[in-house]
């Protein structure tokens, strides 16, 4: 008599729903591989795809048009998901520990959590400012803020933000384009607004190309945008004066700035819960990865995403190499559940930036190459990012 056989069960635990997770889990609902009991793990239900996150800053997106719905996607790739926090790692007994639940057992691990602004360093930095990750924080303080100026279009509002990367410059365009609408369309005027941008460095976008450093600078300049490059902030604190919320943002050279909202776009960094774990990691607290995106002291763990550093091939955090580590994470994962050597995968040494002005034009550059910016730039990216999020809908 000819028995069923039934398939090995292996427990695949995603931590995260960064962009990576996303599309293993869509190609996972594509292609369902047996024997494979699949969890995701993620304290929002709603994840956010940082290409249009700008955009729904500048009110050109609206919220369900830049989030993916975690549900419908745990829905489609046949996982459970849990609404948690994680806060540790037990890895030698193959456990992941969360904030809120009994801890959840894994034979294969993925960790797909994005970063976090560096704060540490500066003093007040931690309690008084408003770091753009995680993301979901960043909106609610933002939204309020947005109800604010609505109410009281007549108050004077001075933002700062810390940080002159490309994340900052978005931010700073952004903010400024949505705030200047609301006062347009309650009769004020935009000089009402100023928005200040820090950078420590003498350049903003320092890790980008000369030409792309002064197109930005360009634009900043020409709306207004109050630079203070060179500027290192070494202290936020907060100010006594009437009813009004305000802070001061101090730097090493002894310039002082008074304003309402301090943004911080700083230099990445990783989780502290991190350390404790036992993973390898390099001097941030990035988990340290092979060219097959497994840890380098634990290969039943795997990292993508702003977490990990591809140890022989380091790239900056940007959400395009996380896209791109989606498919060769997927089919890294299936070859390990099916016992079959794993793939390489080798980041893109060139790869093509297109920066938001918050007025529906773009930047586009790609290694030495830049061009000014343009609306047709604009409908380029904007076709690129919709057609991303659509393989989520």
């Amino acid at each position: 008599m000819q028995q069923n056989l039934q398939p090995i069960v292996k427990d695949l635990v995603l931590i995260g729903g960064g962009h990576s997770h996303a599309i293993a889990l869509r190609m996972f609902g594509m292609k369902p591989l047996l024997g494979v009991h699949l969890t995701l793990i993620s304290p929002a239900s709603n994840t956010p795809y940082s290409g249009m996150l700008p955009g729904h800053i500048a009110g050109l997106y609206s919220y369900d048009e830049c989030h993916i719905d975690l549900y419908k996607l745990a829905n489609f790739a046949h996982a459970q998901l849990y609404i948690d926090r994680v806060i540790g790692l037990d890895l030698n007994n193959h456990k992941v520990i969360c904030a809120n639940r009994p801890a959840i057992n894994f034979d294969i691990l993925s960790v797909d959590i994005g970063s976090t602004p560096a704060t540490i360093s500066v003093s007040g930095a931690a309690e008084y400012t408003i770091p753009a990750k995680p993301v979901a924080k960043l909106l609610e303080h933002w939204y309020k803020l947005l109800q604010s100026v609505e109410d009281n279009p007549q108050q004077k509002l001075k933002i700062a933000i810390v940080g002159g990367g490309a994340g900052g410059v978005e931010l700073a365009l952004s903010m400024q384009t949505h705030l200047q609408q609301i006062l347009k369309a309650n009769q004020q005027s935009i000089q009402n607004l100023e928005v200040h941008l820090f950078q420590r460095h003498q350049k903003i976008l320092p890790h980008y190309h000369s030409s792309v450093q002064y197109q930005v600078k360009q634009v900043l300049t020409s709306r207004d945008i109050k630079l203070h490059l060179g500027e290192t902030v070494s202290e936020i604190a907060p100010v006594s004066k009437r009813n009004e919320e305000l802070f001061t943002v101090k730097c090493e050279s002894g310039l002082s700035l008074e304003c309402q909202k301090v943004f911080w776009v700083t230099q990445a960094s990783a989780p502290d819960w991190l350390k404790t774990t036992g993973l390898g990691t390099d001097e941030q607290g990035f988990i340290l990865v092979e060219d097959t995106l497994q840890s380098q002291t634990h290969p039943q763990v795997f990292a993508v995403g702003d977490i990990a550093t591809i140890v022989n091939h380091p790239c900056p955090k940007a959400g395009v190499f996380a896209v791109r580590q989606g498919k060769p994470l997927f089919e890294n994962l299936q070859r390990t559940v099916l016992g079959k050597p794993l793939k390489a995968y080798k980041p893109q040494q060139q790869y093509l930036s297109l920066i938001g002005t918050g007025d529906k034009r773009a930047i586009a550059t790609k290694g030495a190459f830049t061009l000014p910016p343009h609306p047709l730039l604009w409908c380029w990216k904007d076709w690129i990012d919709r057609r991303f999020m659509e393989r989520f809908r």
